[in-house]
């Protein structure tokens, strides 16, 4: 009789992990590299090719994690950090200048399985915005740190520190000299889109170089976990301490198991008004929209009722993508879970 039970035990428990193995076991990721007045005739062959390279090299590396068996966190930071050293994007590296000449880096990062979140905002002196961001969730009891006290918990946690200097970059000077002219603050998106606000937006003739942006990454592990992450830059020329979406959860950021995993680009205060990220979640959770469905209805029409620019990376429990986004163009590329990968800059793409 003993045998019996533990027969029927055994073939449950293996019943039950196959059936988790099952539902799970699939794995998938999604990047971004900013959304923008991002065209074709304005774009070199050669530039186009370093920002495809580039994408595909920060996407491999991400899906390789997940590959491995490595958690959706790991993906997306592994991801975020072959971005933020490269001086091709508004993150890391190749971060924009405020107006008194200096970098300023904000990000965050949240964790579905748990909702628990980690964000900084302001810093100038740590490598990685995104391993701050994660320090933040995993060893404090806070979710948002800023300025010098992030910089300081950062450094007690050990994490790679550098002059302020490691993040110039002649390009991103030259190109605060330039807007400077203009009294104006440039953004990494398209602010000047049709029916968009103008009053911070830059006239596309005038800089047509302006094809840079924040980075972020979506993914799901094959344990059926999904996470977000963002990091940035902010915006050319910006004052008085401004902050963007990025780090704030909700906005520029969000991941929960039950509905999707985002990661947001564009007008950070359009973003932040709309609470564009948990907004797609929302409506998936409370309307029992698809995650396409959610993903468009907040991008391309909400946040265009708004005069709001920019775009999303997204992906849901069950390694559906959408990258949708309402400017000329988005850095964006993915792997689905059948191995597929894509790589888009423009939009008909």
């Amino acid at each position: 009789m003993r045998r019996i039970i533990y027969l029927l035990a055994f073939i449950f428990l293996s019943s039950t992990a196959f059936a988790q193995m099952s539902k799970h076991g699939k794995f998938a990721i999604a990047i971004h590299g900013g959304a923008g007045t991002i065209k074709r005739e304005n774009m070199s062959p050669e530039r186009e090719a370093e920002y495809r390279a580039k994408l595909e090299e920060a996407l491999k590396a991400g899906h390789k994690v997940l590959e491995d068996g490595g958690s959706s966190l790991d993906a997306a930071v592994t991801a975020i950090q072959t971005m933020e050293e490269s001086p091709l994007f508004n993150a890391g590296k190749g971060a924009v200048f405020t107006n008194d000449g200096k970098n300023e880096l904000d990000a965050a990062i949240m964790d579905g399985a748990t909702r628990n979140a980690g964000t900084v905002a302001g810093i100038s002196t740590v490598k990685s915005p995104i391993a701050a961001a994660r320090a933040v969730m995993e060893n404090s009891p806070h979710v948002m740190m800023i300025g010098e006290g992030a910089e300081q918990f950062a450094k007690e946690q050990g994490l790679d520190m550098v002059a302020p200097s490691y993040f110039f970059t002649d390009r991103r000077y030259e190109q605060l000299q330039r807007i400077k002219e203009t009294e104006k603050q440039q953004l990494d998106h398209d602010g000047d889109h049709e029916g968009g606000d103008r009053r911070q937006g830059v006239l596309d003739a005038k800089f047509p170089d302006r094809k840079f942006g924040t980075v972020g990454a979506v993914a799901l592990d094959q344990n059926g976990n999904l996470a977000a992450a963002t990091s940035t830059g902010g915006m050319t020329n910006k004052r008085y301490g401004r902050v963007g979406d990025v780090p704030i959860i909700g906005a520029g950021t969000y991941a929960d198991n039950a509905t999707c995993a985002v990661s947001a680009t564009g007008h950070g205060e359009y973003f932040i008004r709309s609470v564009v990220a948990y907004d797609i979640a929302a409506l998936m959770k409370y309307k029992g929209l698809s995650l396409k469905e959610a993903a468009n209805e907040v991008v391309k029409d909400k946040l265009v009722e708004m005069g709001g620019g920019g775009g999303v990376i997204s992906i849901d429990g069950e390694g559906n993508i959408a990258l949708p986004f309402n400017t000329a163009g988005m850095y964006r590329a993915s792997i689905d879970t059948e191995g597929t990968m894509y790589i888009g800059i423009y939009e008909d793409e």
